[in-house]
């Protein structure tokens, strides 16, 4: 059946007419003729049944459906125009589409994909923000990076760390003590994940205690947002060490109490199935891997010493 779609040069020319409401500077832009610009958007009215444009003494005016359309149609037009340069960009290149949960992307993989380039030059990674799982088939990504229990359908997952969050907050709020007994900290500030709403409760849990309010406190969607706050003093933050490395070791935020909560989530390379035979993929998986597994052991030794 044949879709009930305008002509694409009516629609470019609306569009500049309606940034600019002005056929004369539309047909500027676009290197025509008023004349023909014009008739483009009088066949899209046609086309559409709809009047989108007042035509007055000095000039042109957007109806109330014209502005409404022009919306849409500037949206689609910038959608249609960025995949056809990633197209063009993409031509001959091995490109990873990879979705990342934002702190761990920032603070861990960032600073360590410089290496896999180095390795793999012929790769490209692309990241994106994405914090909950999804379904491939309705996205471009190649491959995702979240944190969870690996139970994503049509995927094969590769464990990357576990979280093992620790309490941290300003140095103010220790007061020059070494670190902050357990009954203290149950009377604070406690700085919530949004995505992790029991973390708390279950590190009190961890040290058998039951601790009134431990869910209550201002909630944060992202672990950089929570080390920002704890950060300026608003309370504790439980945060996995190896997010926020550069501000323990500049002492802007410090360990608040040494006790980590064991982590029964991970982070994880999910793969789609149809996709576990790309080369560029195997080659970053195993990259990856491998980039965590040293830290992990670096962590390990470091924490013995």
């Amino acid at each position: 059946m044949r879709r009930k779609i305008p002509s694409t040069t009516a629609l470019i020319c609306f569009e500049a007419a309606a940034r600019h409401q002005s056929f004369t500077k539309a047909a500027q832009e676009l290197a025509l003729t008023q004349g023909a610009v014009c008739r483009q958007i009088g066949a899209l009215e046609a086309f559409l049944n709809v009047e989108l444009f007042r035509r007055l003494r000095r000039g042109v005016q957007l109806t109330e459906a014209g502005l409404s359309y022009s919306r849409q149609v500037a949206a689609q037009l910038d959608a249609v125009e960025r995949d056809t340069l990633s197209v063009m960009r993409q031509q001959g290149a091995n490109v990873i589409e990879l979705a990342v949960v934002p702190t761990f992307g920032t603070q861990w993989l960032l600073p360590r994909l410089k290496d896999f380039q180095q390795r793999h030059p012929e790769v490209t990674v692309n990241l994106t923000n994405r914090t909950r799982p999804f379904l491939f088939a309705d996205t471009p990504f190649d491959a995702a990076i979240y944190f969870g229990d690996a139970d994503w359908s049509g995927t094969q997952s590769h464990r990357l760390m576990g979280e093992n969050p620790t309490p941290v907050c300003s140095p103010a709020l220790l007061h020059g003590q070494g670190q902050i007994d357990v009954q203290s900290m149950a009377g604070m500030p406690l700085l919530q994940q949004t995505t992790r709403p029991y973390a708390w409760r279950q590190w009190f849990n961890g040290l058998g205690l039951t601790v009134p309010g431990d869910m209550a406190g201002p909630r944060y969607e992202l672990f950089s947002m929570l080390a920002q706050a704890a950060k300026h003093d608003m309370g504790l933050a439980l945060i996995p060490p190896f997010l926020i490395q550069r501000e323990l070791e500049e002492g802007s935020l410090v360990v608040a109490n040494r006790y980590a909560l064991a982590s029964h989530k991970a982070y994880y390379l999910m793969i789609p199935e149809r996709k576990v035979q790309s080369a560029s993929l195997q080659a970053f998986r195993d990259w990856l891997v491998e980039q965590a597994v040293q830290y992990t052991d670096t962590t390990r030794t470091d924490q013995h010493n």
